[in-house]
């Protein structure tokens, strides 16, 4: 699909790919975005947009010789991983609800953590950084430590998918845990203060930034990275463990040999060169889709996923959408479906069936399929898939 151009007076134009009209409170959140001095060329909306804290969620923004924290978000590195196996449907007869067990076991999720630290764990480089980084976490080592290999709470999640060949996936959806959070605090509050120490007058609080060239946006730039880095490291102990289980259900404990292994971010900041121009792009839910990159779309829990090649659509800054996209909060779930609603639509899932887990049920979020239409001319899809076991975090 297209995007449209929206009718907002705002110094950047807003693209946006969504197939509906952006509500008063969207509407207010991508007009202060685009109302930004720094803003480079114009903002893109994904077709999963929906409220954020100061951005969007499901926007990219491309900023130049500045940085927004807040547009980047809590969850530093959120995002995917996704492994093809030479396993096929059949393997799983009998063995589902087994290898939900065993999942669980291994990989702590919500709030839990590991009680011991593994090797793959303390090889990680990026522990060599971790006293360079800023001083509001130093007393977190120990947890940041614990918690790589975990999944975390909310939308998170573990799971076993067959594509439309029978072939089987397995895909987990992850960030930087505790550590990035905290992170991304501490360097919040600080542009808040700047902005109030230099008068700066902001449409959101939350639109707080720093300036290339000072000391606060080289320490959040270096801390960024090093999250974006765990978050991507977090993902691939999780997978390896994942991979182990499996092998041990299928193939006796001998080692695979994976088809496909894809792991990308959909919250984060890259500096990337856009219309001839060093820029620094944030995405805030949203995934880079070059020419050739290969991307991970997940609908809810009782829906279809993708995997995804880039086309490199140089409008939203070769980006696509990162999942269905929430339809309704969490608060507003609980109170609209019942735990029969969920066990109806979760119908062939292997997974929790229980209030906890009732804010993710799939009618909170947006179809899937409506929103992989708006973006064909973004993402080509590699693979359908859909799940048989879905761990929740």
């Amino acid at each position: 699909m297209p995007y449209d151009k929206l009718p907002l007076k705002t110094q950047a134009p807003v693209l946006s790919w969504a197939n509906h009209d952006l509500g008063p409170d969207e509407t207010k959140m991508a007009k202060n975005v685009a109302s930004l001095p720094f803003v480079f060329k114009h903002v893109a909306l994904m077709p999963d947009v929906h409220l954020g804290k100061g951005a969007l969620v499901g926007s990219v923004v491309a900023t130049k010789d500045a940085i927004i924290p807040a547009a980047v978000g809590v969850d530093i590195g959120c995002g995917m991983c996704a492994v093809q196996t030479p396993f096929t449907a059949n393997q799983l007869d009998g063995k589902l609800k087994q290898i939900r067990l065993d999942i669980e076991a291994a990989i702590p999720t919500g709030f839990n953590e590991n009680k011991e630290v593994s090797k793959q764990v303390y090889n990680w480089q990026g522990w060599n950084q971790f006293k360079n980084l800023h001083a509001g976490v130093q007393h977190l080592e120990t947890k940041a430590l614990r918690q790589m290999g975990s999944l975390g709470g909310g939308n998170h999640f573990i799971e076993v998918c067959l594509d439309a060949q029978e072939q089987v996936w397995l895909m987990l959806h992850s960030g930087s845990r505790n550590i990035g959070n905290m992170l991304a605090q501490r360097h919040m509050n600080t542009a808040k203060e700047l902005a109030k120490l230099t008068d700066t007058k902001l449409p959101d609080p939350d639109l707080a930034h720093f300036v290339k060239g000072t000391p606060e946006f080289a320490a959040y730039w270096r801390d960024l990275q090093w999250a974006q880095n765990y978050a991507r490291y977090n993902r691939d102990v999780m997978m390896e463990r994942f991979r182990r289980i499996i092998e041990k259900h299928l193939a006796g404990g001998k080692p695979t040999q994976s088809k496909l292994q894809v792991n990308c971010h959909h919250n984060y900041a890259e500096q990337e060169i856009h219309y001839g121009e060093e820029v620094y792009v944030t995405r805030k839910g949203a995934v880079r889709a070059r020419q050739e990159d290969y991307g991970i779309i997940p609908g809810s829990m009782g829906a279809k996923s993708f995997i995804v090649k880039g086309k490199g659509s140089a409008e939203s800054y070769c980006s696509c959408s990162h999942g269905a996209g929430r339809l309704m909060s969490r608060n507003k779930a609980k109170n609209a479906f019942t735990l029969d609603d969920l066990i109806q639509q979760t119908q062939g899932v292997e997974c929790r069936k229980d209030p906890g887990v009732l804010d993710e049920i799939p009618a909170a979020y947006k179809p899937i399929d409506q929103v992989m239409t708006n973006q064909s001319d973004l993402v080509e899809v590699v693979a359908t898939l859909k799940q048989v076991v879905c761990v929740k975090g």
